[in-house]
């Protein structure tokens, strides 16, 4: 899959069926999106659970209740057929994970998109930082932490953090670029020991796949957009849809226009 690809062209790719893939590294320069669906009894609460938890959750776009066209983040998109993969929840239990959700949308379902960590690697990209998730599987390791998120309603759970690999230098550079991108998660969460925050094994993620590391380098985490999958399996809505992890939405807006 070609990186140079436009939001509009890889949308209209997974619209059709021909991608199912991670999106790390797709079209380049463009905010992706983590998604949350709801119905619209529970979408309140969510996003107070949002607005507690800026860090993992920044908002980027909120639909009406049965719209599923983000008119403001990328007009004529359709959420329910343009993301590669989703993943759907019934009673809080992760039941399948299909390519499009056309026969599960119903008028009252809200949709929620969330900023990525994809949305800074650009700018690492160009900075010169290597993207070994990228080289290696096309996804970033996420891992469940031991530090716990701000509850709001029947939303609560433990903070989801993404981790790539760098040596100290260029962690620090890494760290200095992505706090410009509060949409992408802004700054690392940690760096160093996994252990500090409840990570046993690197090799075994929670989400996505692990990254091969070389001996000069230390772990870099990010707070991570699949944080609210954890609150969703606590909440245990009568249905919930989100992307599925890594499988972003890409939006129309550039990461550039997000710095800040």
């Amino acid at each position: 899959m070609a990186s140079g690809l436009s939001p509009a062209e890889l949308r209209r790719l997974c619209r059709g069926g021909s991608f199912d893939g991670p999106t790390s590294g797709l079209a380049t320069g463009y905010v992706q999106a983590n998604m949350v669906i709801l119905p619209e009894a529970d979408a309140e609460a969510f996003a107070e659970y949002c607005a507690s938890n800026p860090k993992p959750c920044p908002i980027l776009e909120r639909l009406a209740p049965g719209d599923p066209e983000p008119r403001k983040t990328a007009p004529g998109a359709d959420v329910r057929t343009d993301l590669p993969r989703y993943r759907v929840f019934q009673d809080g239990r992760p039941i399948a994970e299909p390519a499009d959700i056309q026969d599960l949308w119903r008028d009252d379902l809200v949709t929620f998109l969330l900023g990525c960590s994809f949305t800074a690697e650009e700018a690492l990209a160009e900075a010169g930082l290597p993207l070994h998730h990228i080289e290696q599987t096309g996804f970033v390791p996420m891992y469940i932490t031991s530090l716990a998120t701000e509850p709001a309603g029947r939303f609560s759970g433990p903070l989801v953090v993404s981790m790539r690999p760098f040596t100290v230098a260029e962690a620090e550079r890494a760290a200095e670029i992505t706090r410009h991108y509060p949409i992408g998660h802004g700054a690392p969460i940690h760096m160093g020991d996994p252990a500090v925050i409840g990570i046993d094994d690197l090799d075994a993620p929670d989400y996505g796949q692990p990254v091969r590391m070389t001996a000069d380098q230390t772990t870099v985490f990010w707070a991570c957009g699949v944080t609210p999958q954890e609150a969703i399996l606590r909440a245990k809505p009568e249905l919930a849809i989100s992307h599925a992890p890594g499988h972003m939405f890409v939006s129309d807006i550039t990461a550039r226009s997000t710095r800040v």
